[in-house]
């Protein structure tokens, strides 16, 4: 599908998005199927997802994991979305490679926890079921993530819990296009969407 010549309007790229199934994504949860809409905003084509710094505690080699729950304890939260092109059109096989701290802040600098990747299906869909993690010393509550597709530029960025307003303010990373859609699922858990903008 070639990006129109003009701007499409929000109903355009609603209509767009759902043509791959994009627009709403079913998000599984502990309390049963939400929806929450799609993050990408497109004027004439989406902008790329804003690149932030991968911090000191990145880890090559992270296991091809996609549930993280068993790594620690806390509150639990499905994060969801889609990798996509510039167009809006998905990215299948692409590399998500996530990160982040435990309940207590800290990051496991000698193993595993918390820390996994996956690649996207044919419809360009991953899904991590994780923890929320704690407030690391100076920051506001964040994931890392890495996003790789073969012809693409490699996006190293991080997300951003929305309920976190005063932190958030605070945190000299912290940018506003960068926060997650959440909502609660139950009593304690949450869910999370995120789609992925990749530029060429």
């Amino acid at each position: 599908m070639t990006a129109p010549s003009h701007a499409p309007t929000r109903r355009q790229l609603t209509a767009r998005l759902s043509a791959f199934g994009l627009a709403s994504l079913a998000l599984p949860s502990l309390g049963g199927a939400r929806e929450l809409p799609a993050t990408p905003s497109c004027e004439g084509s989406a902008a790329r997802t804003r690149q932030q710094t991968e911090g000191p505690f990145y880890a090559p080699s992270s296991p091809l994991k996609r549930d993280l729950r068993g790594d620690g304890p806390g509150e639990a939260l499905v994060l969801s979305g889609f990798v996509l092109t510039q167009q809006c059109q998905p990215l299948a096989g692409a590399l998500v490679d996530l990160w982040h701290a435990d309940g207590a802040g800290a990051y496991d600098n000698e193993g595993d926890r918390f820390r996994g990747h996956q690649f996207t299906d044919a419809e360009g869909r991953y899904q991590f079921i994780t923890r929320i993690p704690g407030l690391y010393p100076g920051r506001t509550r964040h994931f890392h993530v890495k996003v790789r597709a073969d012809d693409r530029r490699l996006l190293t960025t991080q997300l951003y819990f929305p309920d976190d307003r005063e932190a958030n303010h605070r945190d000299g990373i912290f940018h506003h296009s960068l926060l997650m859609q959440v909502t609660r699922a139950g009593q304690r858990d949450r869910i999370g969407r995120f789609d992925f903008v990749l530029a060429a």
